[in-house]
C-alpha cells in the first residue's frame, strides 16, 4: 500500500477528446512548481497522483495554487481489487484514527465487481463496525469519511479532501497581456485570467518624476504574487512621461484620461503583438469611474482591433476587494504611492467622450512618433515566483 497525493480533475474531465492536452499541461505546471523536490508524477483520465517521499505538507501547499486542480486528497493506492484484501486494509488505515463517526462513500469503475457502489459501502460499513469497537454511522457530519474508489487495477482510499482553485492549466489557452496599476482592480483580473488558463504577461505605465520608483515596486510586487499562479510574469515597463505631460499641455483637460487611455491601448496591442498576446486585459468594472462608461470604453476600446478582456466589468467594488484579499494582493494595492491613472486626474473628467472630438484633439500632438519612441525603450523585467523578495520585501 502506497501513500500517494491524488489530484481531482473536475471542470478538466469535460474536454473529453481534448483532455490529454490539459492533463500533460497541468502535469508539466505541477512540476515546474515542484522542481526542487523529487516527486514522480503519474496519470490516467481520471486521477492524477504525487508520488513522493517528501513532506506531504510542503507539497500540498504549493499545489494549492496550481489552477487545473479541482481537489487534493492524501490517499492511499491498495495494489488490489480483492474486496477482502481492501477491506482489511483499510481497517490498518482506520485503526491509526481516533474518531467515533463515519461514513463510507463508494465509486466503482471496476465493473467487475458484482455489486452496486451503495451496495459496496453498506458492506465495507458493517466490517468496520464489527471489528472496531465503539464507532457509529453518521451520514450528515462523520468525524472520517471513507472514500474507496474501486478500480480495474487497484483501490483508492483517502479521508481529507482540500478543495484546489479550479480552472483550467495555465498556457493551455495562449497568451493574454495585463494592463497592470497600482490599484485593487488589475491584479485580480490578472488572477481570474490565469484561472481560465491563459497566461498573461504584464503591462505598466510609469511616469517618472511624477510618479516615484516606489509605485513601480509596488507593481513589481504585485506581479510576483500572481506569478505565484502563473509560474512567472514577463512584465513590460513603459515610460510615459512625454506622451503625458503632451496630453496635459494640449489636450483640453476633461479630455485627459479619455485621451491617456487611448494612447495606452495602442501601447498595450503594439506589444501584444510582439509577444504573440492574443487578447489584452484589464480590471475596468463598468461604472466605476469616468473612464469606465460604456460610452468611455467604446471611445476608447476602438483605437485596437485585439479583443479586450475586463474580467471585473460586473463585479461590485466589495466583492473584487474580497478576491484581493484572498490572492494577497490587497494590502500592496492600497499602498499610498501614486500611479499614470491617478496623477494629472481632472476635476471635471468627460463620461460621454465624442470619438469625433477624439481624432481632433488626438491631431494636437505627435502621438505616434511618442509611441513609437515608448515602444522602443520600453523595459522588460521577469519576476519568478519563489526568488527572494530583494526590493520587494521594504514596501510592506
Amino acid at each position: 500500500m502506497e501513500s500517494v497525493i491524488i489530484i481531482k480533475y473536475g471542470e478538466l474531465s469535460t474536454k473529453k477528446d481534448n483532455i490529454n492536452f490539459f492533463l500533460k499541461k497541468l502535469k508539466e505546471n505541477i512540476l515546474f512548481t515542484l522542481n526542487d523536490l523529487d516527486v514522480k508524477i503519474t496519470y490516467d483520465l481520471g486521477r492524477m497522483f504525487i508520488h513522493t517521499n517528501e513532506n506531504f505538507d510542503e507539497v500540498i501547499k504549493r499545489i494549492k495554487n496550481i489552477f487545473g486542480i479541482h481537489e487534493i486528497n492524501i490517499g492511499y493506492i491498495i495494489d488490489s481489487t480483492d474486496f477482502d484484501i481492501i477491506k482489511e486494509e483499510i481497517l490498518k488505515l482506520l485503526k491509526e484514527h481516533e474518531f467515533t463517526t463515519f461514513k463510507v462513500e463508494s465509486k466503482r469503475s471496476n465493473k467487475s465487481l458484482n455489486t452496486t457502489s451503495v451496495e459496496l459501502s453498506k458492506n465495507l460499513g458493517a466490517h468496520i463496525l464489527k471489528n472496531i469497537k465503539g464507532l457509529k454511522v453518521e451520514v450528515k457530519n462523520p468525524e472520517v469519511l471513507v472514500n474507496v474508489e474501486y478500480r480495474i487495477n487497484n483501490t483508492l482510499v483517502y479521508f481529507e479532501k482540500i478543495k484546489g482553485l479550479g480552472g483550467y492549466p495555465v498556457g493551455t489557452l495562449g497568451k493574454g497581456l495585463l494592463m497592470l496599476s497600482g490599484g485593487i482592480d488589475s491584479p485580480v483580473a490578472g488572477y481570474l485570467t490565469i484561472k481560465r488558463g491563459v497566461k498573461i504577461e504584464a503591462i505598466y505605465f510609469e511616469s517618472p518624476p511624477h510618479t516615484s520608483i516606489e509605485a513601480k515596486n509596488k507593481v513589481k510586487s504585485l506581479a510576483k504574487k500572481l506569478a505565484i499562479y502563473n509560474n512567472d510574469i514577463v512584465l513590460h515597463v513603459i515610460n510615459f512621461t512625454e506622451i503625458q505631460e503632451s496630453i496635459y499641455k494640449n489636450i483640453p483637460h476633461d479630455y485627459l484620461i479619455t485621451i491617456m487611455r487611448r494612447m495606452m491601448y495602442r501601447i498595450s496591442a503594439i506589444i501584444a503583438s510582439k509577444r504573440n498576446a492574443k487578447i489584452l486585459v484589464n480590471g475596468e468594472s463598468i461604472g466605476q469611474v469616468a473612464s469606465q462608461t460604456l460610452t468611455s470604453m467604446n471611445a476608447i476600446n476602438e483605437v485596437v482591433s485585439i479583443p479586450v478582456i475586463r474580467p471585473l466589468a460586473c463585479f461590485d467594488k466589495l466583492d473584487i476587494i474580497d478576491i484581493a484579499k484572498k490572492i494577497d494582493t490587497y494590502e500592496t494595492s492600497i499602498l499610498p504611492f501614486e500611479d499614470c491613472c491617478t496623477i494629472f486626474v481632472p476635476k471635471h473628467p468627460v463620461i460621454n467622450p465624442q470619438k469625433e472630438k477624439c481624432y481632433e484633439y488626438e491631431e494636437l500632438i505627435p502621438y505616434k512618433d511618442l509611441i513609437y519612441e515608448a515602444v522602443k525603450t520600453h523595459e522588460i523585467i521577469t519576476i519568478k515566483a519563489h526568488e527572494e523578495e530583494n526590493e520587494f520585501k521594504d514596501l510592506l
